[in-house]
């Protein structure tokens, strides 16, 4: 049975981060997370009604067995306060809106883990707002247009993480995309009887459309997993990033084959004209693999929501058995 954060502990640390007069009067670990523990703080004799606390324990991670990463590769998982910090610093630079941190500590004098303490966005997600109100989603998915854009336009010689962002990659973006590619069909076709059969025409394909991507040496910032959810709203209407760990310099294509996959009707107001249509469709059918294969290996652990990892395996085996037939 895994254990979570000591509530007590975590209030310890929000007095320590907004004073002494601070007082918990309600917590809540909020679903979803994956990788880190999220947990809303209601709080009284302090001048915000709450917080949101980041806990990056072990025990909050449901990944399972995760190989040995490439410090290399920007795909690496992303979890801990310097890929945290790493990314805040960078998008503030920007002017890219994150909720805002009261401490951030790694000393594990406070608690025995990564964690941070940061602002409770109000308005909730962008995915929410669509359902609620279309006229304020409308106008905070321009300004989260107009927020890519800047993030996109803010280039690197090197591809990487920004916080492993040190020197030039051995291999292209392209190349990498394709190992990656190919190392989740093989573990999707140990999983998925479909993808078994169509792994020699699939594997055919990714590198058919590999060899047709010509070199680049210059890459936007991208989030790298932007969905509605991952958008807050502040009280303002504004957007606001969360999520922001794996926060990386690669090709803008990237970002936007899961844009289109996440924000679905919505994403013409995200499109942009003068992307590489060869990188598309490279990354799409290399996308709904990760998306088959990452979800099937997060249910070999015991991660709580299964029906939602199950139902986005099953969507994006189906998908990507398609781009296999002729159009």
């Amino acid at each position: 049975m895994r254990q979570f954060a000591d509530v007590e502990d975590l209030s310890k640390l929000v007095r320590d981060a907004l004073g002494p007069g601070c007082r918990v009067v309600a917590v809540k670990r909020l679903r979803g997370g994956s990788k880190k523990g999220v947990y809303r703080f209601r709080l009284e004799g302090t001048r915000m009604p709450g917080v949101i606390v980041y806990s990056w324990a072990e025990a909050e991670n449901f990944w399972p067995g995760e190989r040995e990463a490439d410090p290399a590769d920007p795909f690496a998982p992303a979890s801990g306060l310097v890929p945290f910090l790493a990314a805040h610093r960078t998008l503030d630079a920007l002017g890219v809106r994150t909720p805002r941190i009261h401490l951030a500590d790694d000393s594990r004098r406070h608690y025995p883990a990564d964690v941070a303490v940061v602002e409770d966005v109000s308005g909730g997600t962008l995915e929410a707002l669509f359902e609620t109100d279309r006229r304020r989603a409308a106008n905070a998915l321009g300004e989260l247009a107009g927020t890519l854009e800047v993030m996109h336009r803010h280039r690197s010689r090197h591809y990487g993480r920004v916080d492993r962002l040190e020197s030039a990659p051995l291999v292209s973006c392209e190349r990498r995309v394709l190992d990656r590619a190919l190392r989740d069909l093989d573990e999707a076709a140990e999983r998925d009887a479909r993808i078994a059969a169509a792994a020699p025409a699939m594997r055919d394909r990714l590198q058919e459309l590999a060899g047709r991507v010509r070199p680049r040496a210059e890459y936007g910032l991208i989030h790298g997993e932007l969905g509605p959810d991952h958008v807050l709203i502040d009280a303002g209407g504004h957007p606001v990033l969360i999520d922001i760990e794996g926060l990386m310099h690669f090709d803008v294509e990237w970002e936007h084959v899961f844009l289109r996959l996440r924000f679905g009707e919505h994403y013409p107001a995200l499109a942009r004209p003068g992307l590489d249509q060869r990188r598309l469709d490279l990354y799409l059918l290399a996308m709904r693999l990760s998306l088959v294969a990452g979800p099937l290996r997060l249910l070999d652990g015991d991660f709580p929501d299964r029906a939602l990892m199950q139902g986005i395996a099953e969507h994006n085996a189906r998908e990507a058995l398609a781009l296999l037939r002729p159009s």
